[in-house]
């Protein structure tokens, strides 16, 4: 596949087939990760691929994240149940971080690579015919998140990165045409 038919069959896959995604499956997209540019060859990303334990306490920090917005106890221990299950069950957990540079500038450039090595990993498992869906948010500096993720003093999760085999693909979305936000500058 090249790379603009990776780029246009992109999608956040929400619903994957219960099969795990092997070790082997996913090396190739970490090896494809690594390759991303980053200045000065700083190297800031750090990936942590979660098994089915760690994937569950992930969860079950998100889910007692969500469960506090409710006033009803008993709702709020499902929430947390639920969520706590649904990642547990998830294929392939990948916490993608990132080490922070003293320097504010040059982690401003090591935030980009970083995220640049998620495209890449988003992109490689389109060829080999795995889908990704990308999480943020303000969970990724929970405690109990990164106990769960086993992330390092002086790192910060950018994203979790969930992979698998589609169970369902999206139809895509609208979007802007590149013409409606470009600017030609003489």
């Amino acid at each position: 596949m090249n790379v603009s038919d990776a780029i246009a069959q992109r999608r956040s896959i929400k619903k994957f087939q219960d099969r795990p995604v092997t070790r082997a499956e996913l090396e190739p997209l970490l090896d494809a990760a690594v390759l991303a540019p980053n200045h000065h060859l700083t190297q800031p990303w750090r990936f942590y691929v979660l098994g089915p334990e760690s994937r569950r306490r992930y969860g079950l920090a998100l889910g007692e994240r969500k469960a506090r917005k409710l006033p009803d106890p008993d709702a709020a221990a499902t929430v947390r149940a639920k969520t706590a299950a649904e990642y547990e069950a998830l294929p392939a957990l990948i916490a993608v971080a990132m080490v922070l540079h003293e320097n504010p500038e040059t982690r401003e450039e090591d935030y980009a690579a970083v995220m640049q090595a998620i495209a890449n990993i988003m992109l490689a498992a389109v060829d080999r015919g795995l889908g990704t869906h990308m999480r943020t948010g303000a969970v990724m500096d929970d405690p109990a998140a990164r106990a769960a993720v086993g992330v390092r003093d002086g790192e910060r999760i950018v994203a979790m990165l969930s992979v698998g085999l589609p169970a369902e693909v999206p139809a895509p979305k609208a979007r802007q045409g590149a013409t409606a936000v470009t600017m030609w500058i003489d």
